[in-house]
């Protein structure tokens, strides 16, 4: 039985697992999020995913971006990562510090 949420798997696959007596579960179900812990998480993700492809795309190491961002490189990491000592406001400011305007961020936090 394939649930919404799970993983891009191959169904073959997935059936596979669950005869060897795997459990295929969402993240969410996991952790017992509730919907909005969820939302708020895939939010971070996104975020934290457009300041690492913003550097990318500017071709720049983590400790360059983080000089220009008035950041360590360490922190950087950490931003990129998701990880969740990071703030919203951090890496909202980051993004911004890195040229992310008001409508790009919009079109962020809608994909």
């Amino acid at each position: 039985m394939r649930r919404k949420g799970i993983m891009k798997m191959e169904n073959g696959k997935l059936k596979r697992l669950e005869r060897k007596g795997w459990k295929v579960t969402t993240p969410k179900d996991l952790l017992g999020m509730t919907d909005d812990e969820e939302r708020t998480v895939e939010l971070k993700l996104l975020l934290s995913r457009a300041l690492r492809d913003k550097r990318r795309e500017a071709n720049l190491t983590q400790e360059r971006f983080a000089s220009l961002l008035r950041s360590s490189q360490s922190r950087l990491a950490k931003m990129e990562a998701g990880d969740p000592t990071v703030s919203f406001d951090l890496l909202i400011r980051s993004l911004f510090k890195a040229g992310v305007d008001r409508k790009k961020l919009s079109k962020i936090i809608a994909s």
